[in-house]
């Protein structure tokens, strides 16, 4: 039986091209751009940079983009930076890790952020960048020194932003309890209160001193107000001997104890009105 060579070769080449067709095919299908594993979450101070991590695997020929999904920004395609923000940048080793880079993180930075692959269909996963801010006193909503007449109410107010939201703590600076007074009559002793606002009601003369108002956020620092509390009161006269005798030719001490605020004027008046001033103590 006699073969056609040429018929045979045309064959042959035939089936070859089509097992490299079908080569091909399975190539493409098993080797298709993969993430290797999530983008992790993100939380980073102010000011601090920050560095998404998306891994892909058999990447080929295809392209990795970065994109800001809450406002649809394109932050960089492969190896070009796109946005404007001069804090943007990227890198990649090889094939399979690419960065996304934040230099001086802002609060504007915050959201989530997309990896995509551009195959069809597109291949994407998203990382959240959170912000954390510390505390700080807003200046206009913090209260300053303050003086209440005795029996008045005092009401300091800290009002603190940050990111989360601070907490709001007062104590005394001189480790003495802080005493809440209710309209009810009743009261309680604290050596720490917490809320933004502090009020002292049926305010006392042992109420006053300096407090202390505290806002942390477990972002440090913690930031810290001194606030001085002046009650005034009507002068206070205390004698320990009213009556006092000595030999003559001696000298006698008379005492008298004022307490007051704001600080008196002491005067001594003897019943033939002569004046001795400002004198607690007055020597005979």
């Amino acid at each position: 039986m006699r073969y056609n060579m040429n018929s045979i070769q045309s064959s042959i080449y035939m089936i070859g091209i089509l097992m490299l067709g079908l080569d091909s095919k399975l190539a493409g299908e098993a080797f298709q751009p993969e993430f290797a594993e999530p983008i992790g979450n993100l939380t980073v101070p102010i000011g601090r940079d920050a560095t998404f991590r998306c891994l892909v695997q058999n990447l080929g020929g295809y392209r990795v983009g970065w994109v800001k999904a809450d406002t649809k920004a394109i932050q960089a395609i492969h190896v070009h930076v796109i946005t404007n923000n001069h804090r943007v940048g990227v890198s990649h080793n090889g094939q399979t890790v690419w960065n996304l880079h934040i230099r001086n993180v802002q609060e504007d930075d915050r959201g989530q952020y997309m990896c995509q692959i551009n195959t069809d269909p597109m291949k994407s996963q998203m990382g959240y960048l959170e912000v954390v801010v510390p505390p700080d006193f807003i200046a206009e909503e913090t209260s300053g020194d303050i003086m209440v007449p005795e029996g008045g109410t005092a009401k300091l107010s800290c009002r603190a932003r940050g990111q989360p939201a601070p907490r709001v703590m007062w104590r005394r600076e001189d480790g003495s309890e802080v005493v809440i007074r209710y309209t009810n009559g009743s009261k309680s002793k604290v050596p720490v209160y917490e809320d933004e606002v502090l009020t002292l009601n049926k305010i006392s003369r042992s109420d006053m001193g300096a407090y202390l108002c505290i806002a942390s956020n477990g972002v440090p620092p913690s930031v810290s107000k001194r606030i001085v509390v002046k009650v005034h009161f009507h002068p206070v006269i205390q004698v320990p001997n009213q009556l006092v005798g000595a030999p003559l030719g001696t000298d006698v001490t008379l005492e008298c104890y004022v307490e007051s605020s704001p600080k008196s004027i002491n005067y001594w008046v003897r019943e033939s009105s002569k004046r001795y001033r400002n004198f607690r103590n007055l020597k005979l």
